[in-house]
């Protein structure tokens, strides 16, 4: 039997970073969510002819021209309040945040996107362009330098918070603003940070994570091979689909090719996970479509932060889940490392326990979609604070 397509390791799903699926859900309402939060939509025009919709939020009663938060969504069609399942918008968990610690944020839809849900447009050349990375990153200039004109906001305190694809696109921002047409930015913030090449992290994404699971979860004395007592012991309280997937390969004859009953994870599991995947195809991984191969190439012409964000010498705060299977905890642990070799004076790391890509708490292997966990909240309130 042949490990199927449709396995742990779900093509589907491997991204740098977020591909939110498509299902329409409202926006937060008036209602209690945004107390005290005044809500002024906004049109944000950008080159090609398109115009992005989103929203400018600050506290009810501030007096002024307040520090502006500019939000920068992980990989995909994603809206402003990045809506990754029914009741899951990390970036407007972070808006209203922020907005109580006394910043204007604002929020857009990525090019392509017409409405929360996320709702798409129908115009492919919209939604496909010939550069897929650059575009956003193009965009997510757009943004800032019109958050930098809104009337409630201080030009000189424009702040870039980036949620996975987001913290290379910030890093890239902030690394050369002159480049981009903006000002430097008064200070980055960087959850689910990126590193390596995309070679690299789709690797990780479609084949090592599931190896790093056979060790960590089957693998009981560590020795990187798996007996049968191990495997049928591994296979216990996972959920249904997976455990079929992971009997069919690790059940089946053929994969151990040296007939000595046991199983190397990295010379015979790997192999047929790589397979399963297509990776050797890469960047066309079977599943996906066309397009993104076209993204993986050109994002691959553009450093990740642990690169570009050294160039930049204002203050930095690193968010990272420590059991993030998306952007590994080792990706910003390594960008603020390069941060104090460049001599930055103005550099924090908080990694988390238990904490997935979406900033939740969650489990490793079969996270489930939430909103940020209150700590990552209240570190994001806290830094902000202590940087206006």
């Amino acid at each position: 039997m042949k490990w199927k397509k449709t396995a742990v390791l779900t093509v589907a799903t491997v991204t740098i970073g977020l591909v939110p699926p498509a299902f329409a859900e409202a926006t937060g309402g008036s209602g209690s969510y945004w107390a005290g939060i005044v809500r002024e939509s906004v049109t944000i025009p950008m080159d090609g002819g398109w115009s992005a919709e989103g929203e400018i939020t600050y506290p009810k009663g501030a007096r002024g021209r307040l520090p502006i938060l500019v939000l920068l969504h992980g990989s995909g069609y994603n809206d402003m309040d990045q809506t990754l399942a029914p009741g899951v918008t990390t970036l407007k968990t972070v808006a209203r945040t922020a907005n109580r610690a006394g910043f204007a944020v604002l929020r857009f839809n990525k090019r392509g996107v017409v409405g929360v849900g996320p709702r798409l447009s129908d115009d492919p050349a919209v939604l496909d362009p010939a550069k897929p990375y650059e575009q956003t990153v193009r965009d997510a200039a757009a943004a800032v330098r019109f958050a930098a004109t809104a009337k409630r906001a201080d030009p000189a305190a424009v702040y870039l918070l980036g949620h996975s694809e987001g913290t290379q696109v910030a890093g890239n921002l902030a690394g050369d603003p002159h480049a981009w047409g903006i000002r430097k930015p008064a200070g980055v913030i960087a959850m689910g940070v990126i590193d390596g090449t995309p070679r690299q992290v789709i690797y990780y994404q479609a084949v090592g994570r599931t190896l790093g699971q056979l060790h960590e979860e089957f693998d009981v004395d560590g020795d990187g091979r798996l007996t049968a007592d191990e495997t049928a012991h591994g296979l216990i309280g996972l959920p249904g689909d997976t455990a079929a997937q992971f009997r069919a390969v690790l059940t089946d004859p053929a994969t151990d090719t040296d007939g000595d009953g046991e199983l190397a994870i990295d010379t015979e599991v790997e192999p047929v996970v790589r397979a399963a995947a297509g990776f050797d195809r890469f960047p066309n991984l079977p599943g996906l479509p066309d397009r993104f191969a076209r993204y993986i190439t050109d994002i691959g012409r553009f450093p990740a932060p642990a690169r570009d964000l050294p160039h930049y010498d204002g203050p930095v705060l690193l968010l990272n889940g420590q059991t993030d299977t998306q952007t590994v905890v080792r990706g910003a642990i390594v960008t603020d490392a390069a941060l104090a070799t460049a001599g930055n004076r103005d550099h924090t790391l908080i990694t988390y326990p238990g904490v997935s890509h979406l900033m939740n708490v969650t489990p490793k292997y079969q996270p489930v979609p939430g909103n940020p966990d209150p700590a990552v909240l209240r570190d994001i309130t806290t830094w902000l604070a202590a940087h206006r």
